[in-house]
């Protein structure tokens, strides 16, 4: 038996596998977005097993959230979205939103992003297949809303975010999460019931 071939698993020294994942990940998704882009593909790239990959990256969605410094993970996210009753769903929606945004952490590479995509079309791209396919379709399968309807919600909420925090258009972008709430959850809420 060869003693050359490569065991599947964990490399032998101090290697940065989890970090020379994401730099394969970035390669990969740049070059073929995120619908066209495998696990297995970015395992090949960065020359590991793709067990490995999941064993960092739970998913490809967590992949890509990681790997483009994402301050969001559709895992984390679509259980605060799904669990509950449907009814309170467009509040959920407004209240995840303003606490993601609320903090700078979270903010930052939000605008960042949104700023990318604006100027580049590959960007634009990949952030569109990401969050259709990984967050909004999801939401909009599960609680059996038409498509078109999910991108409306989303597509207002991102307006109150572009509003408030880029534009820093007053009072918009001092009032409280509560007052927010109340206003913007009853028509956002109209998208999911119709």
């Amino acid at each position: 038996m060869s003693t050359d071939r490569r065991r599947p698993g964990r490399r032998p020294g101090a290697a940065d596998t989890r970090g020379e994942i994401l730099t394969a990940a970035r390669r990969v998704f740049s070059e073929k977005g995120f619908d066209k882009a495998t696990v297995r593909g970015i395992a090949r790239e960065a020359q590991v097993d793709p067990a490995l990959v999941h064993h960092y990256f739970d998913t490809k969605e967590g992949m890509f959230a990681a790997a483009m410094e994402l301050p969001i993970n559709p895992q984390e996210i679509l259980p605060v979205l799904l669990e509950g009753p449907r009814e309170e769903v467009g509040e959920r929606l407004v209240r995840l939103l303003l606490r993601l945004t609320a903090e700078e952490k979270t903010r930052a590479p939000m605008l960042a992003l949104l700023r990318s995509a604006v100027s580049n079309e590959q960007a634009v791209g990949m952030i569109r297949e990401f969050f259709t396919s990984a967050l909004l379709f999801q939401v909009a399968d599960r609680l059996g809303v038409p498509h078109l309807r999910i991108e409306a919600a989303f597509a207002q909420m991102l307006g109150v975010v572009m509003a408030r925090y880029v534009l820093k258009l007053e009072p918009l972008a001092g009032a409280s999460h509560d007052e927010l709430v109340e206003i913007l959850a009853p028509t956002i809420q109209r998208y999911f019931t119709g």
